[in-house]
């Protein structure tokens, strides 16, 4: 079974990390591509563009919201299926993510869904 950790871009890699996802369609502001240490950059499973400005417009009301809607997404997203193929192999990944706020943000939404299916 794939443990699924998640932390942010900014924080240093380690051995413990596992394969690690980066889980933002955009990428990290400030971060230079050739020190960002990351195995698959999986834009596909990102909230998309309209789900995604809705909720940065005001995070803290829009939070439980765009957690449900970004499931919804997930739900019907074929990626996800390939992704979990993709992943199983590995005893842990750690999902990447450059959102400022640790508990309100899509990698959160996106490890619990995927929780639930392995």
């Amino acid at each position: 079974m794939t443990q699924i950790n998640i932390k942010r871009v900014y924080e240093t890699p380690s051995s413990n990390d596992g394969y690690r996802v980066l889980v933002d369609r955009l990428w990290p502001r400030g971060m230079k591509r050739e020190y960002l240490k990351y195995d698959y950059w999986a834009k596909e499973l990102t909230p998309s563009n309209d789900l995604r400005k809705w909720f940065h417009a005001d995070v803290e009301k829009r939070w439980g919201a765009f957690a449900d809607m970004y499931q919804k997404e997930l739900e019907r997203s074929h990626a996800v299926k390939t992704f979990i193929d993709r992943i199983k192999p590995y005893e842990k990944v750690t999902f990447l993510y450059a959102s400022k706020n640790q508990e309100q943000n899509h990698a959160r939404v996106l490890a619990q869904y995927l929780s639930t299916l392995f």
